[in-house]
């Protein structure tokens, strides 16, 4: 394998597959199954989910939705597209860990913080 770590980027709209909206399970169980063949030939992947299949901010603000409303309704569909590949890479048997910007209940993501400058010393 030509690199150990692999840090992916999935789009949200990548999930609906050919439907108009949401997650296609299909797609879903195809991207888990060819992340496995990765890790299993010893790849470490990270994965960068987006939400777009969901909802964006800029687009809600022309149908009345706040900005700041509509941008964290987009944040909450990324951890939506997040547990749902989550859920389909555990099923496959592949370890995997759900991190966020956001502070959710720890049963559903852990909270991601960067260090901070005293401990990057």
């Amino acid at each position: 394998m030509k690199y150990n770590r692999v840090l992916l980027k999935l789009s949200g709209e990548a999930l609906m597959g050919s439907q108009q909206y949401g997650i296609d399970p299909q797609r879903l169980n195809d991207y888990a199954e060819e992340i496995k063949v990765a890790v299993d030939k010893g790849a470490e992947i990270a994965i960068v989910m987006g939400g777009g299949n969901i909802f964006r901010g800029l687009s809600g603000m022309s149908k009345g939705v706040n900005r700041l409303e509509g941008d964290y309704m987009g944040m909450l569909a990324t951890v939506i597209n997040s547990m749902a590949l989550h859920g389909a890479l555990e099923n496959m048997g592949v370890k995997a860990k759900l991190l966020g910007a956001l502070s959710i209940n720890p049963i559903v993501c852990l909270l991601y913080t960067s260090p901070s400058p005293r401990d990057r010393t």
